[in-house]
């Protein structure tokens, strides 16, 4: 594969890389998972399990995706053809990048849908459905709205059209005009909910339950989902951040936009928990709800409480934006790659993938209705198989093999010159990328495919495969090459 530079522009200034990098972290799992996670396993002492699986891996793994998108100046799968061809590598590392790339085209596929709620509900709140409304109300629309194929369908169409408009426009034209509407809306309106929260009179309840550790409810369960979520709140894996710091000038630094995006996307996380939490408490629902806490739980709450038309259609309007902005940064690796490597126009690759996405989220919209009781997976749907495979298979490996290149393929001076830290810092990141961080994911990958029973002896055989990898680097002179 030759090696193709970018042709297209780069991000205008370092801040609108910092806020489409936070856009592609801030989706449905800040606003959706990580408050009904939090409220499964116990509150403080999960995200303090939380924040520091961000800093130790998060951050590094983050840091990594940056250099070889960097690095390879191009779309993740020809990224990694020239990092590897400059590193003696072999080519077959090009196959992490279309990893990542056929990842963010399947989780798109299912996450359209899912983001089809969010407009449905968005429109049902502005409508004033929720005013009033009961469990048993809002339960009933739920559930017809899942049964219902047809709105399924017309829900997930609408929301890939938006997205599939915006990347066909180009990166100033369309990726940055909509980031730097949606970001600053994104924040307005959680400001907005945020002030909301501390008069109902429940926020000194909610911020200690989200920060007053209780470490009696800290399970071995709760960790691996801390660090699993840290892994996957940054977007990691899925050659979005990698094509997004194809597009960073070499005059920016990576690392301060790393930690912008870390910081930023932890921060939103916590304040919608604030808030989720405050109006969960104020109307005495469970803060455990599960999967069900944004749309049947939420619903109920802003039915209930004074100014709950407002509020919540403010709330689904941010969801909406959320998930928009992580959409974008799923297809535009895939579109890149097409772009700069099948000699296709933009416009065409936009519409051809987002027509492949649409029609495999249709899987997803009929796994809720007629095909409820097919399984693809053994006793899953297509939606969970697809959720299963990204998520636990294709995600975490993508994550190990990069941090294994950065930390024994990569020539260090490389990587010296991309993250410009001073030597402790850089020792410090080494042992973390070398030992720390594959270790972890190599926990969370085996206890996502493995029974409570053969986990233990999963995670030594996939550590112990790990350390037979150096040994035999550092026989083969590979690490004192570098």
């Amino acid at each position: 594969m030759s090696q193709l530079k970018l042709s297209k522009g780069s991000w205008s200034t370092q801040s609108v890389f910092i806020m489409a990098a936070v856009g592609s972290a801030v989706g449905l799992g800040n606003l959706w998972k990580f408050p009904y996670i939090t409220g499964e396993y116990g509150g403080g002492a999960f995200v303090l399990v939380y924040l520091f699986c961000i800093l130790l891996i998060g951050i590094p793994v983050l840091f990594s995706e940056f250099i070889l998108g960097r690095n390879g100046k191009a779309n993740p799968v020809q990224a990694m053809a020239n990092v590897a061809r400059e590193n003696n590598g072999s080519k077959a590392w090009a196959a992490l990048g279309f990893n990542g790339v056929l990842a963010g085209l399947l989780i798109l596929s299912f996450y359209s849908v899912i983001a089809g709620w969010a407009l449905f509900y968005f429109v049902e709140s502005v409508q004033g459905k929720f005013v009033g409304a009961d469990a048993k109300a809002v339960g009933n629309l739920f559930e017809g709205l899942l049964g219902s194929q047809v709105e399924l369908i017309f829900w997930h169409s609408l929301f890939a059209l938006t997205t599939i408009v915006i990347v066909a426009k180009g990166l100033k034209s369309g990726i940055e005009k909509a980031i730097n509407f949606l970001m600053p809306g994104l924040f307005f309106i959680l400001l907005i909910l945020l002030g909301y929260a501390t008069t109902t009179g429940y926020f000194a309840q909610s911020f200690e339950f989200l920060f007053k550790p209780d470490f009696s409810k800290l399970t071995w369960n709760a960790v691996l989902v801390a660090m699993g979520h840290a892994f996957f709140t940054l977007s990691l894996g899925m050659g979005s951040m990698m094509v997004y710091a194809s597009y960073v000038s070499k005059q920016h630094s990576i690392v301060k936009a790393g930690l912008w995006i870390a910081f930023a996307d932890t921060i939103i996380a916590l304040l919608a928990g604030l808030v989720i939490f405050s109006i969960v408490f104020a109307n005495g629902l469970e803060p455990g709800a599960g999967p069900g806490l944004l749309f049947q739980t939420l619903p109920v709450a802003f039915g209930e409480m004074a100014g709950g038309w407002l509020f919540g259609s403010l709330f689904f309007a941010l969801v909406v934006m959320a998930a928009l902005s992580s959409a974008i940064s799923l297809i535009e690796p895939a579109v890149s790659w097409f772009e700069q490597n099948w000699a296709m126009s933009r416009i065409k690759a936009a519409w051809l993938l987002g027509a492949i996405v649409w029609v495999i989220g249709l899987g997803t919209v009929l796994s809720f209705n007629a095909w409820a009781d097919l399984h693809f997976l053994p006793e899953k749907s297509f939606f969970d198989s697809i959720d299963f495979i990204t998520a636990n298979i294709m995600l975490p490996l993508g994550g190990l093999m990069m941090t294994i290149f950065i930390a024994w393929v990569m020539k260090k001076q490389v990587v010296e010159a991309e993250l410009e830290l001073q030597t402790e810092l850089l020792n410090v990141f080494y042992f973390i990328i070398k030992w720390i961080a594959p270790i972890a994911v190599i926990i969370v990958f085996a206890s996502n495919l493995v029974s409570k029973e053969n986990l233990w002896p999963m995670i030594a055989v996939s550590i112990g495969v790990y350390l037979v990898y150096l040994v035999n680097k550092v026989r083969a002179g590979g690490v004192a090459e570098r």
